[in-house]
């Protein structure tokens, strides 16, 4: 029977967590610069949270393989593809909710499915988790590791050979603009860059799948070793030898989130890694639990709903629209979102505290509704 490790609900729960807040800022015009994305190459706090989640995805795939692997190839199969297939499509939807946007008069209309963004976050997750599964089903944990390897040098070169000479690195040098447009259309590229490209492109994919790899060979290594001294310190060396692997090679490529570079992969899978082995040390070994653990913990029981639902929530806001002032004769309106961030939280706190102290109520509101589902049992699985 498999040792259940909270530490690893606790660290899913807590990269949840910091999801919803850099998500949800009162004002996207006032940031604390840790809460930011890099404009390009580098990164803050905030450019190691989707890498964590997804090495997350692969700890949890560790422990269900098992499992997997007892029930046979087609039920293998059917559960993830089952799995992938739901997950792209729930990031479809949200992609598309809330159906409906105003227009110039001011009146709600349809939008247009011909523009809709087919990539997202939750597209990059199921792609990444089918193509670890399928990796770890394959070729197990050392086929992986190679099959990662070869991804993350097989990227660097694509990005050398058919990026712009001598600009291959940057936005409109990236080669994966030009697969995309091929193949998803430029009018279903995110445009927040203000040109069509897509942060969670096709080909950026691929070395994002590899975290996922890591973290699925994080937790076989885990469950492997059990909970030991020496478990916990090759965990911290493989971590910190691949954050110096990461900084040396992000010298000749550089890191950068947007394009997920093979630098920025190992990068943020040695850090993962050794935050994971933070938790696993209070958690497992000093027996720390205690208010702060029990917080992340229901995040991490209903990782995946919660996201969605902090997506769906924003998004709603801007169906409810509050006449606030006028301006040039005009009345002028607020989605509901923006009015209170400005008449509840700006008025006591500031535009900066204001837009922070805002997506931490969030938080707090997200983290009731999982303690309602955590303590009924409810878990949403996809």
């Amino acid at each position: 029977m498999q040792e259940r490790y909270s530490s690893l609900d606790v660290f899913r729960g807590a990269t949840v967590a910091l999801m919803i807040l850099v998500n949800n800022p009162g004002s996207w015009s006032h940031i604390y610069a840790p809460l930011a994305h890099a404009p390009w190459h580098g990164a803050t706090p905030t450019d190691l949270v989707f890498p964590f989640f997804l090495f997350a995805v692969g700890n949890a795939l560790a422990f269900v393989m098992p499992r997997l692997e007892q029930a046979g190839h087609v039920a293998f199969r059917n559960k993830v593809l089952r799995r992938t297939l739901l997950i792209f499509g729930i990031g479809l939807l949200l992609n598309a909710f809330p159906f409906v946007r105003y227009n110039a008069d001011g009146n709600l209309v349809m939008k247009q499915w011909g523009n809709l963004r087919i990539m997202g976050v939750l597209q990059r997750i199921a792609l990444c988790y089918m193509l670890a599964s399928a990796f770890a089903w394959l070729w197990k944990e050392r086929g992986s590791l190679l099959a990662g390897a070869f991804l993350l040098l097989g990227y660097w070169l694509l990005c050398l050979g058919l990026g712009t000479p001598g600009d291959p690195f940057s936005l409109e040098g990236f080669f994966g603009n030009a697969v995309d447009r091929a193949i998803l259309g430029e009018s279903h590229l995110y445009r927040g860059e203000g040109v069509p490209f897509d942060p969670e492109g096709l080909m950026s994919t691929l070395p994002a799948a590899v975290n996922t790899m890591f973290g699925y060979l994080t937790g076989a290594y885990i469950l492997r070793k059990g909970r030991n001294w020496e478990m916990l310190s090759n965990l911290y060396a493989a971590g910190l030898v691949l954050i110096f692997a990461g900084l040396s090679w992000g010298l000749l490529f550089p890191i950068n989130k947007k394009i997920w570079t093979s630098s920025y992969v190992l990068y943020t899978v040695g850090l993962a890694m050794c935050v994971l082995g933070i938790f696993i040390h209070l958690l497992e070994f000093r027996k720390a639990e205690g208010a702060w653990s029990r917080f992340f913990l229901v995040f991490g029981r209903n990782p995946l709903f919660i996201f969605v639902l902090s997506g769906v929530v924003a998004k709603t806001y801007g169906l409810f629209r509050i006449e606030d002032g006028m301006k040039d004769g005009k009345p002028v309106f607020r989605g509901l979102g923006s009015w209170m961030y400005e008449h509840l939280f700006v008025p006591p706190f500031g535009q900066l505290n204001g837009s922070l102290l805002y997506a931490i109520a969030h938080i707090l509101v997200f983290w009731l509704i999982c303690r309602w589902l955590d303590q009924r049992k409810i878990y949403i699985r996809v």
